[in-house]
């Protein structure tokens, strides 16, 4: 029998650790966004409408969401459907296709306010826990951005 070896165990491995709690996350999220008619994903791209007030390119959003339009559009032809957001081509850049907020998709916000903290409620780590692992988990993506930059 071969010794174990630490640093190839799977409770060792950070990528299982963020994998595992990425998919638990995503879980706990599931039940407080079917009261706003909305899948993850949908929440993702709404909050960064929100955030931008109102309307967005899709290639910011693209760009916000680590997405590629292949995946975003599909997000928001649902959206449309769902009458929370509208496309259309920008007036300056016919090229361009501009996601705007319906007054719905405005109205869901105040409705969206507490959601993290419903879901956040629910991990037994306060605030100030939550706002360092947010920001170690954005350093890591920073230095995995800038390593895929450098090669």
């Amino acid at each position: 029998m071969e010794p174990r070896i630490a640093e190839l165990e799977l409770g060792n491995q950070i990528c299982f650790a963020l994998y595992d709690t990425s998919r638990a996350v995503i879980r706990a999220y599931g039940p407080v966004l079917d009261a706003l008619g909305l899948t993850y994903p949908q929440y993702l791209v709404m909050l960064v409408l929100w955030e931008a007030e109102g309307h967005l390119p899709v290639g910011e959003l693209v760009r916000a969401l680590h997405l590629d339009t292949g995946t975003l559009t599909p997000l928001l032809k649902r959206l449309v459907q769902q009458g929370l957001v509208e496309r259309n081509r920008d007036p300056q850049d016919e090229r361009r296709v501009l996601i705007t907020l319906t007054s719905a998709g405005r109205d869901l916000r105040s409705r969206a306010v507490d959601v993290p903290q419903q879901v956040f409620g629910r991990c037994d780590i306060d605030a100030d826990t939550t706002r360092v692992l947010r920001d170690s988990l954005a350093q890591v993506m920073r230095g995995l951005e800038q390593a895929d930059r450098t090669g």
